[in-house]
């Protein structure tokens, strides 16, 4: 077989030149596997030109960050966190019955759990309907007990009829009358109807129980010896040139976002669910607690979005009324904002706001808000990446999709177990399970027998990650999701 190139065919040059003599030269002007049929071969001498950084065609991946904004963490001990909120003050039924000629009204005709009547006798009332008729009267008689009456006497008219009440109504107490020289007598069964109803007040007890997330990162112990460098600059904020480390650096990084990611998407499993027959609890996240406890409005839009703004400002009149609030939204709903803003922006020429450049319209216009008041109501407005991001809920519609998530911004006052006093937290609070013997608010640590570790005989090594938390959402009522239609 003849040699090609055959001895003696290269003569090498006493300078670094190229001659017709002096380059090693392939003829496969064939082509092959990935190779052009007129490809040289004469230029796969020559490296290749290599960018050492690594490109960030995706911006900043991570989409952790949120809980830190609105929220705290705080350690605890236990397997399960308990908290109780305030019911209200007041005293109110809503969806009554009644009988007009007799005046008896039903405070609870469903036999709801947990309702009872506490209207006393000589109590003063106010009786009105959705339709704008209303009856303020006097008790002259009470049942207590979940299937309580009272019997009332209209201070304007000669029964329930002549003042127009029509369907279920509601019932709220908002005095008393007593005639001089009065006694005010305990209720008692043996003497009822008369007698005080004494209140006892009661609340609303909610719990959460942590979950124990994990990840794992492996090498094996070949592969870190063949290194390969790589120039990057993680969302972390590190950066410079890494090698196999690189794949942890992400893994630590999901990892982190992981344990936000489950504080907002989780969810108790239910009863005969699949996940709780295979032993799986689950834990209550910020989502699942809102459509549980708080309020859903469903389908805004620009076009009905101040009539369905305001909706929801008179349903948080109903609520806690806290007059700072966070307004976390995705693209579309974000630019509804805008836009709904933008149209009853007043003095402003065609309806359009000008923010930047001292307001002038010639220099620059600027077509978003950051904030903006209505009613006795302040509103942040941000972008929430959680909602955009295409490995998320970016993207996505109908009636499942989340748009955004109002949160109020103020603190409640709490009583801390571990502390012993009273102290203020904010509505939302991550809760870690940590002790003096061990902190598992974020834990990671080397295992195999590479890079560093030496506690078994696996030829690699595994980097672990272990986190134990829960997210407490309290008063949860003054919380609004918006959801798709």
């Amino acid at each position: 077989m003849a040699l090609t190139p055959q001895f003696g065919s290269l003569v090498p040059s006493q300078t670094q030149q190229l001659l017709a003599t002096n380059y090693l030269q392939w003829t496969n002007n064939g082509g092959g596997a990935g190779i052009p049929a007129n490809f040289s071969d004469f230029a796969a001498q020559y490296l290749p030109e290599i960018y050492e950084q690594e490109v960030e065609r995706y911006g900043n991946r991570t989409l952790s960050g949120f809980l830190r904004m609105v929220g705290a963490e705080l350690p605890m001990t236990s397997d399960q966190v308990i908290w109780s909120e305030q019911n209200r003050l007041h005293i109110a039924y809503d969806n009554c019955t009644f009988v007009s000629a007799t005046g008896v009204v039903t405070v609870n005709p469903g036999a709801v759990a947990g309702v009872t009547n506490v209207i006393s006798v000589n109590s003063t009332v106010v009786i009105m309907d959705d339709f704008g008729a209303e009856a303020k009267c006097f008790v002259s008689a009470s049942v207590p007990g979940a299937a309580g009456t009272i019997t009332v006497q209209p201070y304007t008219a000669a029964n329930l009829a002549g003042s127009g009440l029509v369907g279920a109504v509601k019932v709220f107490v908002y005095g008393s009358e007593y005639a001089k020289g009065s006694t005010t007598p305990n209720y008692n069964a043996a003497t009822a109807p008369a007698g005080y109803i004494s209140v006892t007040p009661s609340f609303t007890q909610f719990s959460n129980n942590p979950l124990i997330i994990r990840s794992k990162y492996t090498v094996n112990g070949s592969d870190t010896a063949q290194i390969g460098w790589v120039e990057v600059a993680t969302e972390d904020g590190t950066g410079g040139y890494l090698w196999y480390l690189k794949a942890e650096s992400e893994t630590r990084l999901r990892f982190e976002d992981y344990l936000e990611m489950m504080c907002v998407e989780g969810e108790i499993a239910a009863a005969g669910s699949a996940a709780l027959a295979n032993g799986q609890i689950g834990t209550q996240g910020l989502f699942a607690a809102i459509q549980a406890r708080g309020n859903v409005q469903v389908g805004f839009s620009a076009a009905t979005g101040i009539s369905d703004f305001d909706d929801i400002l008179r349903n948080l009149d109903t609520q806690g009324a806290i007059e700072e609030n966070m307004l976390f939204l995705d693209r579309q709903t974000a630019l509804d904002f805008d836009d709904m803003l933008a149209q009853i922006s007043a003095g402003q020429a065609g309806g359009t706001a000008y923010g930047l450049f001292e307001n002038s319209e010639e220099m620059a216009l600027n077509l978003g808000f950051s904030g903006f008041r209505r009613g006795s109501y302040d509103f942040y407005k941000t972008d929430w990446k959680y909602l955009n991001d295409a490995s998320t809920r970016g993207g996505m519609t109908g009636p499942a999709s989340i748009e955004g998530v109002l949160i109020p911004a103020g603190t409640t006052t709490v009583y801390d177990q571990i502390l012993g006093t009273n102290i203020r937290r904010p509505f939302l609070h991550v809760r870690y399970r940590a002790s003096n013997a061990d902190d598992r608010r974020m834990k990671s640590w080397l295992t195999g027998s590479v890079g560093g570790a030496f506690t078994s005989d696996l030829d690699a090594m595994e980097v672990n990650f272990l986190s134990e938390r829960c997210l407490v959402t309290q008063a949860a009522n003054n919380f609004v999701l918006f959801q798709g239609v």
